[in-house]
């Protein structure tokens, strides 16, 4: 399975590691993903892979329109 965000799309980013005599070696900056359960309309719950930093906006945004009702 992909290292990528279900809902947002993040995936993994390319650098380098460079040491102190400035040698560069490649590396994969991987998303912070979350494994989290979902209800779909007909009831049933899947598992879908989620970055922490999404999961933080769909909080806020929750939190939001609970507080303009």
């Amino acid at each position: 399975m992909a290292r990528k965000c279900e809902v947002s799309g993040k995936g993994p980013l390319v650098g380098n590691n460079v040491s102190h005599a400035n040698n560069k070696t490649k590396r994969r900056q991987l998303p912070n993903l979350r494994s989290v359960k979902i209800t779909l309309e007909d009831g049933t719950t899947k598992r879908i892979k989620v970055a922490a930093s999404t999961l933080r906006t769909m909080k806020k945004k929750a939190a939001q329109a609970a507080a303009a009702n």
